[in-house]
């Protein structure tokens, strides 16, 4: 008999989400200059969680004219006495960390145990990285007095919205820069509930700036001409957009943008810890991740006990309730992503592939996909060239290293890798050939402060994390 699990849901009562948030301006809340509100919806339950102030042109000047106006005194701050703001910033967030955890479940749609076990630490870790950071900048390895950009205007996604913020004003703050930040148009609470943890930790006004708003809101913010550097984590169309929009200017830019993972298994790989690294590596966090495993290369004399170890894997995880502690998958952000998922997978039936997802029944309200493979897939396949960013796993096979070389490279994206099997000399040699920022060997979805992350080709450029990080907020 199957195990049969009770709920367990996490409690609501820890997060007082107020009925409506204004934009952070300047150190206090305020609403927009136009008057113009969204509503940020739980994707579990699609019931409103809050009303949300929407930034037209107008905030996004006065956002930035506060920020420059704290640079100037924020900027000459010795190092240490920055790092004591990123310092308190830090110790905050872990002692509200259940509370930011289930608002982050609530608003995203992940589970719960991944939202607390996963997202919240690592905040922290960023902010305890970087604050260590902000009086060593002399030994980072840009001369002995590296210099801030002035004000930067960061763009952030939905799939971790509390994660991405982290990442991208941690490294400017403690480089001395100001931040003007737009958080995605379906999250918005958690950074909200940040803006309030910068008030709580003593933060001078202005140095951190939170605007609320859709693609047009991101789009001023890009293109405001007091903006010094310009940072995008999100989809590579609207990173080829942002591009054309810095080009010819003296922004900085990084950017951050979609992949096509290969998670490469060998003959020689342990398969009961091969086939838990596929499962997260696609299905963790809804597989809402760009780094996400979603191309399993298995070499061809084990693909049937991999494919039969990773099906029974795949019908004990559990979907449903984000809140609930037995959930391994939540719910898919919004319509539009549910809308875009189930295209791409009916498009891979179409094309001959075999899709196959184990028996589970889906809530009856809220955004929904149960964790999908498809077998007998060519890299002609609409599902094996384009990015997803859903639970869906295409597996295809490989005789030689070369061969798996080939394939995994066989994409516009370059963003992160995976490798299965016990040979040292073989990851080694693979890493060395696979076109990715990230190569995991015999793991997936590692993430460290201290690593530096980001892409090759359409995956974007620029390395977020460790001390390369750094670079991207300092006149070098």
């Amino acid at each position: 008999m199957a195990f049969a699990y009770a709920p367990a849901p996490e409690s609501r009562a820890v997060v007082d989400i107020a009925p409506s948030y204004g934009l952070f301006i300047d150190g206090e809340f305020r609403e927009a200059a136009g008057g113009k509100v969204f509503k940020s919806i739980s994707p579990s339950s699609e019931e409103v969680l809050s009303e949300v102030a929407h930034a037209g042109g107008d905030d996004v000047d006065a956002a930035v004219k506060a920020a420059r106006t704290a640079y100037s005194s924020w900027s000459a701050l010795p190092g240490a006495e920055r790092g004591k703001y990123l310092f308190r910033i830090a110790r905050i967030i872990q002692e509200r960390s259940r509370e930011l955890a289930v608002l982050e479940s609530l608003d995203n749609g992940k589970p719960i145990r991944e939202s607390r076990d996963t997202d919240l630490p690592l905040v922290a870790a960023h902010f305890f990285y970087y604050a260590g950071w902000a009086d060593k900048l002399s030994y980072a390895g840009w001369g002995p007095d590296p210099r801030p950009l002035g004000v930067a205007g960061q763009v952030i996604p939905w799939n971790f919205p509390l994660l991405m913020l982290a990442w991208k004003v941690a490294p400017a703050l403690a480089c001395g820069n100001t931040v003007v930040l737009k958080p995605a148009e379906t999250t918005p609470l958690s950074a909200l509930f940040f803006a309030d943890i910068c008030r709580q930790a003593g933060l001078p006004k202005g140095v951190v700036n939170i605007l609320t708003g859709d693609g047009s809101t991101g789009a001023e913010l890009v293109a405001h001409p007091g903006i010094d550097k310009v940072a995008f984590t999100g989809s590579t169309e609207v990173g080829k957009a942002i591009a054309r929009t810095v080009a010819g200017t003296d922004k900085k830019l990084t950017l951050e943008l979609g992949g096509k993972a290969a998670n490469i298994v060998f003959d020689d790989a342990p398969v009961d810890q091969a086939v838990e690294g596929i499962v997260n590596g696609i299905f963790f966090n809804q597989g809402h991740v760009c780094c996400a495993g979603s191309r399993l290369l298995v070499q061809e004399s084990v693909a049937d006990e991999v494919l039969d170890s990773l099906k029974r894997r795949m019908a004990t995880l559990r979907v449903g309730d984000p809140l609930d502690k037995n959930t391994d998958i939540g719910a898919i952000n919004s319509a539009e992503q549910l809308a875009r998922i189930t295209a791409l997978a009916d498009s891979g039936e179409a094309e001959g592939a075999e899709r196959w997802a184990p028996a589970c029944e889906l809530p009856s309200t809220g955004f929904w996909f149960a964790p999908t493979l498809f077998t007998g897939v060519t890299q002609a396949h609409r599902i094996a060239r384009e990015e997803i960013f859903g639970p869906v796993l295409s597996v295809l096979t490989f005789r030689t290293p070369a061969e798996a070389v080939e394939k995994a490279n066989n994409t516009p994206y370059g963003l992160s890798a995976g490798i299965w099997t016990e040979k040292g000399s073989r990851i080694l040699w693979m890493a060395d050939k696979l076109r990715a920022g990230v190569v995991w060997a015999n793991t997936f979805n590692k993430f460290d402060p201290t690593s530096p992350f980001g892409g090759f080709k359409e995956s974007g450029f620029g390395r977020e994390g460790g001390r390369h990080g750094l670079e991207a907020y300092l006149n070098v």
